[in-house]
């Protein structure tokens, strides 16, 4: 079993009320063989939502929305759920979306809200390496 982004499979929990369907991604969903979760969603955030960056503020990173919100404890949340669940059934593997503050794995926002790419992780992402969960990220 492994776990998918939501927004891969046709939900439309994406920031702006979209998705990212992909038919492969869908399939492994369709087969039982994958779990779609939305961290920001478990969160507590609604879709549509405003979108969000990752900034480093006195040396901690915080989640910001492009209205200057602090959703830091909402993404937190979120991915505490999906860690849980991801603990409970032995997921090993994880497809998420790219650059996502949540999902991103390798490169994400910078927090400017200019579409500037930095190194770095979501919230989720980070917590899933920690566990030795593998990610793929499209």
């Amino acid at each position: 079993m492994i776990i998918v982004s939501a927004c891969l499979v046709g939900i439309n929990s994406q920031y702006d009320g979209k998705n990212h369907y992909n038919d492969e991604i869908f399939n492994l969903v369709k087969e039982g063989k994958a779990i779609p979760v939305c961290p920001e969603q478990l969160g507590g955030l609604t879709t549509p939502r405003a979108p969000s960056e990752i900034r480093i503020v006195n040396g901690e990173r915080r989640v910001f929305n492009n209205l200057g919100e602090d959703v830091t404890k909402e993404f937190t949340k979120g991915a505490l759920e999906v860690i849980d669940l991801v603990k409970k059934m032995n997921i090993k593997k994880a497809i998420l979306r790219k650059r996502s503050p949540s999902c991103g794995k390798g490169q994400i926002y910078d927090g400017s809200f200019t579409r500037t790419l930095v190194d770095g992780n979501g919230i989720l992402a980070d917590l899933l390496l920690s566990l030795g969960v593998e990610i793929e990220n499209l």
